[in-house]
């Protein structure tokens, strides 16, 4: 009698002890919970960090620029190119990015059209004549030697939006009046046709870079643009930190890594 009632109490006493920290199913649990944070960590800032562009590059801009990568699937992955209009033309707006070693190429001046807006590019158009600039998504093509030299051509991806690129010869090319010194002079660039000029000695180098269907993503924050546009979804839904940590607690208690 006096033998069950000591292994009653001693079973009782156990009971009673704090959690082993150590114990496996502690480590379990904490593995779980690290799991859980990292399945939710966004691999598209964390690319943006890792390139250190916080300091030049708009987060809005580059995040939708990848929202349509991931949904284009370019021939040429390994580089995409960013133009920001909503900086003015006297700063380095034009971005190349170098996605498979997380590097930045190139990031230099970029002319707009001579009717989209004078410093600032502000209106936008995807009609023969516009001599407007035309915002979205755009793949490279192959080039050839015209009237402005060394040439790119492009192919407007988006219907209704710049899909009659290749139809108004929107290309990327060198010119003199995208340079320094017009800015200095002048006190903004020069302004083309709609085409995205570059400076000449910029030209050559960079055209080779992106050549042969790679993804360029010309960005505006315009309100007509993101509205037409079916390759970019603003504020995407992201997961509710307050269910994932009741999802965690749920782990805890049932030592069972399922989320939904």
């Amino acid at each position: 009698m006096n033998k069950l009632m000591f292994f009653s109490l001693w079973a009782v006493a156990t009971s009673l002890l704090p959690v082993d920290l150590n114990s496996s199913n502690a480590k379990i649990s904490h593995k779980e919970s690290k799991t859980i944070e990292t399945e939710h960590i966004d691999p598209t800032r964390s690319l943006y960090e890792e390139l250190q562009l916080s300091k030049i590059l708009k987060w809005e801009a580059f995040e939708q620029a990848m929202q349509g990568y991931g949904k284009l699937s370019p021939k040429n992955k390994d580089i995409i190119t960013i133009i920001d209009f909503t900086l003015p033309s006297t700063d380095k707006r034009m971005y190349v990015i170098d996605l498979k070693n997380k590097k930045l190429l190139y990031h230099n001046i970029v002319s707009h059209g001579r009717n989209s807006g004078e410093k600032f590019a502000t209106a936008f158009s995807n009609r023969h004549g516009s001599y407007q600039s035309s915002l979205g998504f755009y793949t490279t093509a192959g080039t050839y030697q015209g009237g402005n030299g060394y040439s790119l051509r492009l192919n407007g991806l988006e219907k209704g939006i710049n899909d009659q690129a290749l139809a108004r010869a929107i290309v990327i090319h060198g010119a003199d009046y995208c340079s320094e010194n017009v800015i200095r002079s002048t006190g903004r660039l020069g302004r083309s046709y709609g085409c995205p000029a570059l400076p000449r000695e910029l030209n050559k180098p960079i055209i080779n870079t992106i050549k042969n269907g790679s993804l360029m993503f010309i960005y505006a924050g315009n309100k007509d643009y993101l509205a037409s546009t079916k390759l970019i979804k603003l504020n995407p839904v992201l997961p509710n930190p307050t269910m994932i940590a009741e999802h965690t607690d749920e782990i805890k208690k049932d030592n069972k890594a399922v989320l939904n």
